[in-house]
């Protein structure tokens, strides 16, 4: 990881992209930014705009990162992409995220998309996705998150994530804690952009139904219906309500609050509950998301990368059940081998907080034998992305079930 944007800046010249020939909206912020990615991609969809998405990370392929129209790229299109990123860039030396974002782009200008949607990464002022002259930021929730490389405090990593803001674009936020929307301000100021509260330009009824589960999600909600109204009005395009509740109502990401029902054919394995809450922030919306619901876990399966501040979040984890919590191994991970923190190691620093009841397992299958016949309520797996993605590989149907928690009930409300 190289905080400079000169590579990224000298491939967007080269290719000639700096400047897309499509709208472009940069989803920035700590929490929500997936969520708020994927609401404006279907809601552009649902007006008939073609889309182009590009998130991270990615739980089961590469692939997953770069959509057009909902779709992944075929495996052919992704080789092309890679080798004309290469060809124009092989004597650059691009990080990783570096080389998806370009391919990301390369695509979207082959499918000559109407909209670009890109989820910046853990930054802002230096995100590879920052020399791509955006029509619109959006500003999800920032909080306390990868603090080892933007900073210790809540100003200084809303500092870096502000410093994305440029001349020529508007800039959108959700509701902001003070330090952070100081921060935003401030860029906004220097930068002579307008800042808008999401809640300006967006009003969602208090019935709307949303594709995703959890209160939380509502904010995700208006900063993209506001961040497409502001993209509609700048790019002359038909806006309806009727096809913006359509868009929300769609919308789909995995390990948002995702339900996979039980399945007595895998070793009894209880239904799950998947959720891809990883830092302090992230638990405490899902923990208020399932008490709004009702939703006791019968267990946690959890485990975080080593750049997390899981003092912080062991009590949260501990706290999201009465039963046991199950700590599983990552096997295979040995490119991230420095971020990942030994089963033990998570357990010694949980079982402060939940006793006896956390238990280091080998993998994600053991977890799940683990786990087996409990009851009553389901089983939550949260904490880290790998693990989400060693869930899905252990459990394939798990990226099939498109149910989250809760469904929208009778009356239409989520």
């Amino acid at each position: 990881m190289e905080l400079n944007l000169s590579r990224m800046a000298e491939f967007a010249r080269r290719s000639g992209l700096a400047a897309p020939p499509c709208a472009v909206a940069h989803v920035l912020g700590t929490n929500g930014k997936g969520s708020t990615a994927a609401f404006l991609e279907t809601v552009a969809r649902a007006h008939g705009r073609k889309t182009g998405l590009y998130t991270s990370p990615h739980l089961v392929t590469f692939r997953e990162r770069i959509r057009v129209d909902g779709a992944m790229p075929s495996e052919a299109q992704w080789l092309d992409a890679a080798n004309e990123v290469f060809d124009t860039t092989h004597d650059l030396g691009l990080t990783y995220f570096e080389f998806l974002t370009a391919m990301a782009m390369q695509i979207f200008e082959w499918e000559d998309v109407d909209l670009a949607i890109m989820e910046a990464g853990l930054g802002g002022r230096y995100d590879a996705v920052n020399v791509f002259a955006a029509d619109v930021k959006l500003y999800a929730p920032i909080g306390l998150d990868h603090m080892r490389v933007l900073g210790p405090t809540l100003a200084d990593i809303a500092r870096d994530k502000a410093g994305a803001i440029s001349r020529g674009s508007g800039v959108i936020s959700a509701p902001q804690e003070d330090a952070a929307w100081a921060e935003l301000i401030r860029a906004a100021r220097d930068k002579g952009a307008r800042l808008y509260h999401s809640q300006e330009l967006a009003a969602l009824p208090p019935d709307v139904v949303l594709g995703l589960a959890g209160p939380h999600q509502r904010v995700n909600a208006e900063l993209a219906v506001a961040g497409w109204s502001f993209l509609a009005r700048r790019m002359g395009w038909a806006s309806e309500p009727h096809k913006v509740h359509a868009g929300l109502a769609e919308t789909f990401v995995l390990g948002r609050m995702q339900r996979c029902p039980a399945d007595e054919g895998q070793g009894g394995v209880p239904e799950l509950i998947l959720d891809a809450a990883h830092n302090v922030p992230a638990l405490e919306a899902l923990a208020a998301a399932l008490e709004g619901e009702g939703i006791r876990p019968a267990a946690v399966i959890f485990t975080c990368m080593g750049d997390k501040d899981l003092e912080a979040m062991a009590p949260l984890v501990a706290g999201l059940t009465n039963g046991p919590v199950i700590v599983p191994g990552l096997p295979g991970l040995d490119d991230e081998r420095r971020r990942v923190l030994p089963s033990e190691e998570v357990v010694a620093r949980i079982g402060s907080h939940a006793g006896r009841r956390a238990k280091a397992v080998a993998d994600v299958g053991a977890a799940l034998r683990a786990v087996s016949g409990l009851g009553p309520g389901p089983v939550l797996v949260c904490g880290s992305l790998y693990l989400l993605g060693a869930l899905y590989t252990t459990r394939p149907t798990c990226l099939d079930c498109r149910a989250h928690a809760p469904a929208p009930d009778a009356g239409g409300r989520p």
